[in-house]
């Protein structure tokens, strides 16, 4: 089974779209499996993170920014994919560094993941998106 989620994002952060990802599971039929899910973007990612402390994303997007700063800090002159904005280049560079697709396995019609775990789409431009992520359950 297949679908995509549409997940609209207002800027960088991270968005969790953990409920939305059960409720299809739920919905297949399928019992036990695996799922994929894959975000068909080059400015963003996915992550599996702790959804209890909302701090934890704030560190990771404050973590994230340090290590890779936007075009207009000095540190990155070197950059030469400058065009589209200064959160372009270092937006690939973040999605470089992070995985764009997971594997969860679903057991009893449910994604197997630990208590405060949830399914994130880390969107890494300043501007709104509207990014897809691909879900397959085998």
């Amino acid at each position: 089974m297949q679908t995509t989620f549409e997940i609209a994002t207002q800027g960088q952060g991270l968005y969790e779209f953990t409920r939305d990802v059960t409720r299809w599971c739920a919905g297949t039929g399928g019992q036990h499996g695996l799922l994929t899910l894959f975000v068909r973007h080059t400015s963003c990612s996915l992550l599996i993170q702790e959804n209890a402390d909302p701090e934890v994303q704030t560190d990771l997007r404050a973590f994230f920014h340090r290590l890779v700063p936007p075009t207009t800090d000095p540190s990155m002159s070197y950059l030469t994919h400058t065009y589209e904005g200064p959160d372009d280049m270092p937006a690939h560079i973040k999605a470089a560094m992070m995985p764009v697709s997971l594997s969860i396995p679903v057991a009893q019609g449910r994604p197997v993941l630990g208590t405060w775990q949830g399914i994130y789409l880390f969107e890494h431009r300043n501007r709104p998106h509207s990014r897809q992520v691909v879900a397959h359950l085998v």
